[in-house]
């Protein structure tokens, strides 16, 4: 019953994408800075209407062109975001350096040695002294 319901509201319309996902936790933390300067809460009740708007919309190639344009922004951050979380992450296991000539970031295991290592680039060649 419900779901039939919710079929037949969303049918035509553009629904959820990662534009509205990120405005709506804009929504979150624009309520919790409420918190402590009132003027936010307007700010979040507007961008949760825009949100919901988006979702509603029947102009669906619109709001496709937004997400994409937001995407081509969002794609850079997400992917150096998940690389300094993967860094940290295993930093009891691996250094990490980069090449001085291709500006590649190599991943070395952590050995029980002291002093300096050779690292050879497996993308450019470049062979590099570094501090363990």
């Amino acid at each position: 019953m419900f779901r039939n319901f919710l079929q037949n509201l969303f049918r035509g319309r553009y629904g959820p994408d990662h534009l509205n996902v990120a405005l709506i936790i804009l929504v979150f933390v624009l309520e919790i800075i409420a918190g402590f300067l009132k003027i936010f809460h307007l700010l979040a009740i507007a961008v949760l209407v825009i949100a919901f708007l988006r979702m509603f919309s029947r102009n669906i190639y619109a709001r496709r062109r937004e997400n994409d344009r937001f995407l081509i922004y969002w794609i850079p951050i997400k992917t150096k975001t998940k690389k300094k979380y993967r860094q940290f992450r295993d930093r009891k296991l691996f250094n990490f350096y980069k090449c001085p000539s291709c500006g590649v970031t190599l991943r070395i295991p952590k050995d029980k040695e002291r002093g300096r290592i050779e690292i050879t680039c497996p993308k450019c060649g470049e062979r590099f002294k570094k501090k363990k």
